[in-house]
């Protein structure tokens, strides 16, 4: 029976995969063949029995683990028991010189690996639309809000630059965090490799070499977990930029703004009692996503800290956190990939947005010029904005406002304030930095 929403609502096929029981399984036994394999080349184990363990424990299978789990109660050692009953006599050499969890973080890093290169590829594939949506919406002037008013323009597109750059960030940030987290270890009971003597040191290495993993410098009897601390933050760092869209793109849909819409089907029903609503549920549902991702922070932190060389209290903890952050995380990056690739600008409603306030937001423009033209720029701040109180109160143009106060209209002419007040003219260098950013992103793009 199906519990979580994880199982029947939420996730991708892929994530779910790779952190699935049937691969959790599958990563551990790849992991003793790899010790086996590299005991053999160092001079440690057999190379026959290598050999044999290498050809012969695919054939191990998940529901013998578990009924020999079932049995003694000790998950590993469950399957080193089921590994070793399919390799004939050579099954003598399953798990040589190893303890459990040089065998379980192995396995943790082959997950960590496949999950990051998912992660990966679907923030490509984000960058991509983002600089697409700004390519289209470089010119497109729109009003830009600060505390939730209206300021002076921007664009679209720089809104898009802006969420680019930060995804091109992250994808910076995963490169950089992979070597510190997809490792495994051979470092044995209590990280001194006692059991293998010198040869651990070889040992290690050629391991991780077979796997495609990095080598721990130097453990206890585990992984230290500010590796995986580091993995789980990288993850609610993506999930807090993708409730930023999420947020604006809900804020911009508001009906009296109306700017933006998220597609929305032929034969989608809104509401079950008001049927004209268009609500932006994919967007909610990142932003709500998004706090369980980032929620798992703090258990991730506090698996670091364990006693002395281990206990078993990050065990349980992560069976939960590392599915979790990361299916739902590689969850919400595929439904923003589609959010932003079906999204509707309503240009008409942008521009009567921008009109809204009929050139008061654009007061700024006319107190630069008026300064650049010889008034003090503190008088030219208090006209103007006398001037912007005077057309909000009195619901006019403030271009007629300006035109009235003698000493504007000594300095600017009718003619001079209107193009200040236009829009278009008062966007700096917005389009150059939206070219700018799609030059530089988009080698990162999928």
């Amino acid at each position: 029976m199906a519990i979580h929403p994880i199982d029947y609502r939420y996730g991708t096929p892929e994530m779910k995969a790779v952190w699935g029981e049937e691969n959790r399984f599958r990563c551990i036994v790849a992991a003793e063949v790899a010790l086996a394999q590299a005991e053999a080349a160092c001079g440690v184990i057999p190379a026959d029995a290598a050999e044999t363990i290498a050809r012969c424990a695919r054939m191990a299978t998940l529901a013998r683990a578990n009924e020999i789990e079932a049995e003694i109660n000790h998950d590993m050692m469950a399957v080193v028991k089921a590994v070793t009953e399919v390799c004939g006599d050579a099954g003598r050499w399953i798990h040589f010189g190893a303890t459990s969890n040089d065998i379980l973080d192995t396995a943790t890093g082959l997950q960590m690996k496949a999950a990051m290169d998912l992660i990966e590829a679907k923030l490509r594939a984000l960058l991509a639309v983002l600089l697409r949506r700004a390519g289209e919406t470089t010119h497109l002037v729109c009003v830009g809000r600060t505390h939730g008013q209206h300021g002076v323009p921007t664009t679209y597109g720089l809104r898009f630059a802006i969420w680019a750059s930060e995804v091109g960030r992250h994808i910076e940030r995963l490169g950089q965090m992979r070597p510190r987290v997809a490792v495994g270890q051979l470092t044995g009971a209590v990280g001194t490799q006692a059991a293998l003597g010198a040869k651990g040191l070889e040992v290690q290495p050629a391991m991780m070499a077979n796997l495609g993993l990095s080598p721990v410098d130097v453990s206890n009897q585990i992984i230290a977990r500010d590796r995986y601390a580091e993995y789980i933050m990288f993850l609610a760092n993506v999930a807090t930029t993708l409730d930023k869209i999420g947020v604006e793109i809900r804020s911009l849909q508001r009906t009296e703004i109306a700017e933006v819409e998220e597609a929305f089907g032929k034969k989608q029903v809104g509401s079950s009692t008001m049927p004209h609503k268009r609500n932006p549920i994919k967007s909610e549902q990142v932003c709500g996503l998004a706090r369980i991702v980032r929620a798992m922070v703090e258990p991730a932190l506090q698996n670091n800290t364990l006693w002395d060389e281990r206990d078993l209290t990050n065990s349980s903890c992560e069976r939960v956190v590392f599915p979790e952050a990361s299916v739902l995380a590689d969850h919400i990056l595929a439904l923003m990939v589609k959010v932003l690739e079906g999204l509707t600008i309503r240009e008409e409603n942008v521009r009567k947005n921008l009109d809204l306030l009929h050139g008061v937001n654009l007061a700024e423009s006319v107190m630069i010029e008026l300064t650049k033209r010889g008034m003090g720029r503190q008088e030219a701040h208090e006209a103007v904005r006398v001037a912007s109180m005077t057309a909000l109160a009195e619901r006019r143009p403030i271009a007629g406002v300006l035109g009235e106060d003698p000493a504007v209209a000594a300095v600017l002419d009718g003619a001079e304030i209107a193009a200040l007040l236009d829009p278009e003219n008062y966007i700096g260098t917005a389009v150059e930095q939206v070219e700018r950013v799609i030059a530089k992103l988009a080698p990162l793009a999928a």
